[in-house]
């Protein structure tokens, strides 16, 4: 007997097959769709708008987009809804419902009648959830992203979200930028839909996702308002029809090289400190583990290559003008394992042989004229972090690469809150600030690694400084910040064990951080550690009992390819 297919996939249990299949096609009708479109495959489109996810405005546009190539190749479109996550509007973060969101799109897939699957979401942690989710269901797949926003425009500069956004705001704070001018930056930040217009974690996520295959080549950086995004939604579902007559699941796509890949077009790019996070757990679906010392040595090994902020001069749009991916993706072909495939099956060897047509070297460097001659990110350890920590040095101050102060504690987001810009503080420009409980049990891993400078030292010129905590930051931030710590505090992490008045010595040659206090001092400080309060019930509750730490991707332990 052949193998179901469309409709007739996972048929709902009555215990009469053949009722089941009569019944689904009765209601099927009742859509008004023809008995002739009800015998095609079916690809399901996982779409994610929400009145609460501003990434996702254009996603109605790009599910018919979607549609039209499906419909076009001669299968059946079936649009379903699935949990959406709006980076700023979600409390107390985002990363919270990452899990949440992939659990959901997993089973979606699984459950619903589809031959394959187009995925489409650009916010932060929308891209990870559905790879995550789509790895595991491991049902033919082709990720689409919604695309990054255009740039605004405020008295000559180019404004884009979100690095822009820490620029005026910190100029605020110091008192360099009014409350009126601030007010108009407020509406020249984010003016089109789509993603942040810098390689935040959203476009470095979606430049992972090509570099994986999970994507169409040359699909990750097409602005969200250029007709190219429709063409490339339908080119993506004519792609997931020609995947059921060859099916290519997630776990020939997912490998060990191609996430090795990925890592390598992290670090060329100076791309977001999150992707180390949702790297690993994508990789956790597999059982591929990322060690900090291979991270490092591909970092070493790769240089920044994409002129872009945070960590340079350019925005997302003239990424995709300069060549893109394409253009990426030749420079690096030296490291890159050139045998894995895509969606397309192709291997990456094949993509790479074609001709590119033009390449902005002032946005894409050649090899030998890299931003930065290493990778923008180094894993640390040390006493302070013997799990691990990340660095983004490629958005760090040099000057404090080697360097030691004094610890200047903030036990967690309401103490930080509370004194960070009282006039009394006791801080100097050479302190290091370390901010407690803000790991993943803790309180989800908010991106509040970012902290800001003291007020008094912000009015008074400084713009940097050495910030430790077991949180994360946003892609879009700059900054010396040691982030990530893991153990995390609140399950007796060393982190917990810093006081105020500690010395805390970083040396990113070394790759270490470390506190300067006798092991046997630290580990009485750590027996008085109390765990924070456990919620008592609903989704917070599994995610506090199952959550993973940071080097692991912070992913539910049962959904990890050992937890299956």
């Amino acid at each position: 007997m052949p193998e179901p297919h469309g409709l007739d996939n996972g048929l709902t249990n009555y215990g009469d097959r053949d009722f089941a299949r009569f019944l689904r096609r009765s209601f099927a009708r009742s859509m008004g769709i023809s008995t002739e479109l009800l015998n095609k495959p079916v690809v399901g489109i996982a779409m994610t708008p929400s009145g609460f996810n501003n990434c996702h405005r254009g996603v109605p546009e790009l599910v018919e987009a979607v549609s039209r190539g499906v419909l076009a190749a001669g299968a059946l479109p079936r649009p379903f809804p699935t949990v959406s996550l709006g980076e700023v509007f979600l409390n107390p973060t985002s990363m919270v419902y990452r899990n949440l969101m992939a659990i959901d799109t997993e089973e979606m897939i699984g459950a619903q009648p589809m031959d394959a699957v187009v995925l489409i979401g650009g916010c932060d942690k929308t891209v990870p959830a559905q790879l995550m989710g789509a790895v595991s269901a491991n049902r033919p797949a082709v990720q689409l992203v919604t695309g990054p926003m255009s740039t605004g425009r405020h008295r000559g500069q180019r404004l884009g979200a979100c690095t822009d956004c820490r620029s005026f705001w910190a100029k605020y704070r110091a008192g360099t930028v009014d409350a009126e001018e601030i007010a108009t930056v407020e509406g020249r930040l984010s003016v089109t839909q789509g993603t942040c217009a810098v390689m935040g974690t959203a476009s470095t996520m979606a430049c992972l996702a090509e570099a994986l295959g999970m994507s169409l080549p040359g699909t990750a950086a097409i602005p969200a308002v250029h007709a190219d995004r429709l063409v490339a939604a339908e080119a993506s579902g004519r792609a997931a029809v020609g995947l059921i007559a060859n099916p290519i699941t997630p776990d020939r796509i997912v490998t060990e090289h191609s996430i090795e890949n990925g890592l390598r077009v992290l670090m060329a790019l100076g791309g977001s400190t999150n992707a180390v996070v949702h790297l690993a757990a994508i990789a956790g679906r597999r059982g591929i583990r990322i060690t900090n010392q291979r991270l490092n040595a591909i970092s070493d090994e790769t240089p920044v290559l994409v002129d872009l902020k945070p960590v340079g001069e350019g925005y997302m749009e003239d990424f995709h003008a300069a060549g893109g991916m394409g253009a990426l993706l030749r420079e690096l072909r030296p490291l890159l394992h050139l045998d894995t495939i895509d969606v397309e099956g192709r291997t990456l060897a094949e993509r790479l042989d074609e001709p590119l047509d033009w390449v902005d070297r002032s946005v894409i460097r050649p090899f030998g004229e890299p931003v930065s001659a290493v990778g923008g990110l180094v894993a640390l350890s040390g006493s302070l972090a013997p799990d691990g920590a990340i660095f983004k040095r490629a958005a760090a101050s040099p000057a404090l690469f080697e360097s030691e102060g004094r610890a200047v504690v903030f036990t967690g987001l309401e103490d930080l809150a509370r004194r960070i810009d009282d006039p009394d503080l006791d801080v100097r420009p050479d302190d290091v600030l370390v901010l407690q409980n803000i790991g993943p049990h803790a309180a989800g891993m908010p991106e509040a690694g970012y902290l800001p400078i003291p007020k008094k030292l912000a009015q008074a010129g400084v713009k940097d400084m050495v910030r430790i905590s077991d949180g994360r930051m946003s892609g879009t931030a700059f900054g010396s910040i040691v982030l990530h710590v893991a153990p995390e505090s609140a399950i007796g992490g060393p982190l917990a064990a810093v006081r105020d008045g500690d010395r805390i010595r970083l040396s990113v040659k070394d790759k270490r951080i470390d506190l300067l206090v006798e092991e046997d001092e630290i580990r009485r400080r750590l027996a008085e550690v109390v765990p924070p309060p456990a919620p008592a019930r609903g989704y917070k509750a599994l995610y506090r009992r199952t959550v993973l730490q940071a080097p692991e991707g912070c992913d539910f332990d049962f959904l990890t390819a050992e937890g299956r």
